[in-house]
């Protein structure tokens, strides 16, 4: 019987498709520019998000970090979310790497960074402070699709005060999906956006920074900096591109499921529902039960990601189809029926 894993998308294997994609791939020396499958991954992702140029990296928190650096100089602050991942999980890259500071504003429930927040958190010019210069926003945040409405407001707010505007938005197609809108859409409202393709969109690994052509100058010199630098790299860009052609759609069968999953749990003794948002759904259970109910999980050959809270997030994704959400809920109902 097959594991169902519920940690994270990141942990998605690449489709029989997509190992015939990546090992029929043309290849070439990335650092030279001169390899064709990443130059048209880069050249695809730019043209669907309505920007100039396009780097393609191993990670997200590399996207992230090569975008904060290539807005920000030494002594900068950027605006971030409290419980956002370029503040929360990514190691402090932009303090440690580029000597910016960040300055959390606290999320209201729905993802948004309120504008009045943001406006008292901007610092005056005054050699006393960092010098702000960039708001950086996350959509889907928590598996919440930011409202349009938010994003245009944000962006008017981020214009008139000077500042540019990053979108972390490792889930954008799950956002786009969910929405019913272009990613286009949504990225028209930013100046840079970094999109993975490893997580929802099934991709073995890589993420892809879009901006401006002097913006994206800026962060292929940081890439390398970095150790971001690869060679035949078109091997795993034709899987991005496998990904794009062929399991964009499909996220709607992932939050689908999350939403059947959510459902059948919504009635079940001693597990509160929390929310359901694409293709995540948030549940607490007794703190005291936490690792006896990962136990069980795992005699049943189903993973959940346990941490410090008695709270669960479940995540939905390619290899996860009506059968595992099925066997998720019954191994749920043994469990508490004890």
């Amino acid at each position: 019987m097959d594991w169902v894993d519920l940690r994270s998308d990141t942990v998605t294997r690449p489709t029989l498709a997509m190992r015939a994609a990546m090992a029929a791939a043309e290849v070439g020396d990335d650092v030279y520019g001169e390899d064709p499958t990443v130059n048209a991954l880069q050249r695809r992702l730019a043209d669907e998000l309505g920007f100039e140029d396009a780097l393609f990296v191993p990670s997200g928190t590399q996207s992230n970090l090569l975008a904060l650096m290539s807005h920000c100089e030494r002594g900068d602050e950027y605006l971030v979310g409290m419980d956002a991942h370029t503040y929360r999980f990514e190691g402090g890259g932009a303090a440690v790497l580029g000597s910016i500071q960040p300055q959390p504003v606290a999320h209201d429930v729905d993802g948004t960074l309120p504008l009045d927040r943001l406006a008292a958190a901007i610092k005056p010019v005054d050699p006393h402070f960092a010098r702000t210069r960039l708001l950086a926003l996350e959509n889907t945040w928590h598996g919440r699709v930011l409202p349009p409405d938010y994003l245009r407001a944000a962006h008017d707010f981020a214009r008139g005060r000077g500042l540019s505007l990053h979108l972390d938005g490792a889930r954008l197609y799950n956002a786009a999906v969910a929405g019913g809108v272009s990613v286009r859409a949504i990225a028209q409202h930013f100046d840079s956006v970094s999109v993975c393709l490893s997580k929802g969109l099934g991709a073995p690994v890589g993420s892809v920074l879009v901006g401006s052509a002097p913006l994206i100058d800026k962060a292929r010199r940081w890439r390398k900096v970095a150790g971001g630098g690869w060679r035949q790299a078109g091997i795993l860009a034709a899987a991005g591109l496998h990904a794009l052609d062929h399991h964009v759609a499909r996220l709607a069968d992932d939050h689908a499921r999350a939403a059947r999953l959510a459902e059948g749990l919504r009635d079940m003794p001693g597990v509160e529902l929390l929310g359901q948002h694409t293709n995540m759904v948030f549940v607490g259970v007794p703190a005291e039960r936490l690792y006896e109910l990962d136990a069980h999980m795992q005699a049943a050959r189903i993973r959940i990601s346990i941490g410090y809270l008695p709270t669960l997030r479940l995540v939905t994704h390619l290899d996860i189809d009506d059968d595992g959400v099925q066997r998720t809920l019954e191994a749920f109902a043994r469990f508490f029926a004890c």
